[in-house]
């Protein structure tokens, strides 16, 4: 099928799954399409006194398991199919750590780096006035994704509670520290997927020192390779949106990061890092331990997952390896640790700062890191032991360990046996 969606193709990971358990056929309808999906457009003044609209959407999956969660995306391309795949994906990542949330996303269409900051609260600020009746702290709890931030969230939530006049700072996570965010929220994502590659280590033969390439070097591929760097592994190649630079026996990481965080790309600083600057597309076939796709959906295809050398691929982005491509990997005996396990501290360390807004009492660092770690390594145990007894890949293992979950909560409400019966 040439036309098919990005859903549908997300939807292949369901059947599969559902392929390997006893569940009824009533869980599979109830997951093959979304709840609601919300489309509108946010009026507002630009800086030149036009008025401009921008095309916006919310997506709440399912909410079987709890409210949904799921982050709030400006993006060029954003699409209605892509905010509901991802409402999908974070379904089964929520259950995957045991969250007692469902899975929901948003999205603008819109380029940010276009906008001037007064315009981008604006926008921000009519998104929340477009969405207020849809989210809440115990319906549907936004957070940043692609393009967006802590300060963005700030002003959602300032938005949020003059509307409904009262203060909700668990209406949205990955705030600002000051308005009630979380502390270890900035590198969750890298974070968790650092701790589960580390538990691992010795199933996915990459104990002792790792050589590690990056593709994507927003905030989940800086943190990570701070993280692993810090660790005594070796980050040998990155790449951003303009190119990607290689050094087979180490990059300064943090030069890198200095560099990034003072808007220049990789690439323009290949020949003070004494590296080579190389096609973006080529970063995936350096020679490497781990693989760390951090950038955006299906970037790994039918066409270059062939030319991967390393043994491990963790998927710090959302949809980052295709269906076709998986088949390849697996083919090749190169174990793919999937998104919706790999990148869920991000919504696990957001689920932390629910929770301490919802107590209004704050844990430390400390604490939020030894929390994050426990869950990571307990569920990704239990997906490794998935993969290892059915015989399937990790990928597989996930979802049929999500699948479980849902399917006994859906299950709890009554299926066809028994009104049937």
């Amino acid at each position: 099928m040439t036309d098919d969606t990005l859903l549908d193709r997300a939807l292949i990971r369901l059947e599969e799954a559902a392929s390997h358990l006893q569940i009824d056929q009533d869980v599979i309808e109830k997951l093959k399409y979304p709840r609601e999906t919300t489309k509108t457009r946010l009026l507002i003044r630009m800086d030149d006194g036009s008025r401009k609209s921008f095309l916006a959407w919310r997506c709440r999956y399912d909410d079987t398991r709890g409210p949904t969660k799921g982050g709030i995306r400006f993006h060029p391309d954003s699409t209605i199919e892509e905010v509901e795949t991802l409402a999908f994906w974070m379904t089964f990542k929520c259950a995957v750590m045991n969250l007692p949330y469902g899975g929901g996303k948003g999205a603008v269409r819109v380029d940010p780096h276009a906008l001037s900051k007064t315009e981008l609260e604006r926008l921000s600020r009519a998104y929340m006035q477009a969405f207020a009746s849809t989210v809440g702290p115990d319906r549907d709890i936004p957070a940043p994704d692609v393009y967006t931030n802590a300060m963005i969230m700030g002003w959602m939530a300032d938005e949020y509670n003059q509307i409904t006049g009262s203060v909700s700072p668990a209406v949205i996570t990955g705030k600002p520290i000051a308005l009630g965010g979380s502390l270890g929220r900035n590198d969750a994502t890298a974070r968790g997927g650092f701790y589960l590659v580390r538990h691992l280590a010795q199933e996915l033969g990459l104990s002792g020192s790792r050589t590690v390439a990056i593709q994507g070097f927003g905030n989940a591929g800086q943190f990570f390779a701070q993280l692993a760097d810090e660790d005594g592994n070796k980050i040998v190649a990155v790449s951003d949106s303009t190119g990607a630079i290689h050094k087979p026996d180490g990059l300064d990481v943090a030069r890198l990061i200095e560099g990034k965080n003072a808007g220049r790309h990789v690439a323009d600083m290949a020949a003070e890092l004494g590296a080579a600057v190389i096609p973006s597309d080529d970063l995936i076939a350096v020679d490497a331990d781990l693989l760390v796709p951090a950038a955006l959906e299906e970037m790994i295809t039918v066409d270059n997952a062939a030319s991967i050398k390393a043994k491990v691929v963790l998927e710090l982005a959302n949809g980052p390896v295709t269906a076709e491509a998986d088949k390849i990997l697996t083919d090749k005996g190169i174990v793919v640790l999937p998104d919706i396990l790999a990148n869920a501290g991000g919504v696990t360390v957001s689920y932390f700062e629910w929770v301490q807004n919802r107590q209004g009492f704050y844990w430390d660092l400390e604490e939020i890191h030894a929390r994050l770690k426990k869950m990571m390594e307990r569920e990704g145990r239990a997906v490794w032991a998935i993969a290892q007894d059915r015989s399937v890949s990790v990928r597989s293992a996930a979802y049929i360990h999500a699948l479980g979950r849902l399917a006994t909560a859906i299950e709890a409400h009554g299926t066809q046996p028994f009104f049937a019966g």
